[in-house]
């Protein structure tokens, strides 16, 4: 598939703890055009995966992708957004169908599960944003994270 290819990763230490989204948006010859993390607050890890799945997409759409391949290295995500799992959390209903909605913006899109080795640029800026608790790259939006540790408090 010609376009864009997403990478998204989120994590938290501690399930809840301290938790962060990154991602990368690349071109079709592999170049980065657009990146962020971003420092969540106190949530879970399934949180911190649907947050930088979400942050991703808004920045795809608002870069004018229209051809997008998702790559991301939570499983239970990747299942859940292509179907194969049902979403049973209440917690994670929103999320989930927040991604949903993203998803239809698309003229053609893929999400498919990747090794967190084939993940590591999304990976590294998530820690970063973690480990310096604030925001780092080029993603659309400000402060949008901020509240979506509350889901679990």
């Amino acid at each position: 598939m010609a376009g864009y290819t997403l990478r998204t990763d989120g994590g938290a230490r501690g399930n809840p703890g301290p938790a962060a989204a990154g991602f990368v948006i690349e071109a079709g010859d592999g170049s980065v055009v657009r990146s962020g993390g971003r420092y969540l607050g106190e949530t879970t890890n399934n949180v911190a995966e649907y947050e930088a799945l979400i942050w991703g997409l808004e920045t795809a759409i608002d870069h004018g992708v229209r051809r997008l391949k998702v790559c991301a290295d939570s499983e239970l995500v990747v299942r859940q957004v292509n179907g194969v799992y049902k979403v049973k959390h209440p917690n994670m209903k929103p999320l989930h169908a927040k991604v949903t909605a993203l998803l239809r913006r698309f003229e053609r899109i893929e999400v498919c599960h990747v090794r967190r080795s084939d993940n590591t640029l999304a990976d590294t800026l998530a820690n970063e944003a973690m480990d310096t608790r604030s925001e780092i790259g080029d993603g659309v939006g400000s402060g949008w994270g901020a509240t979506q540790g509350a889901l679990f408090d």
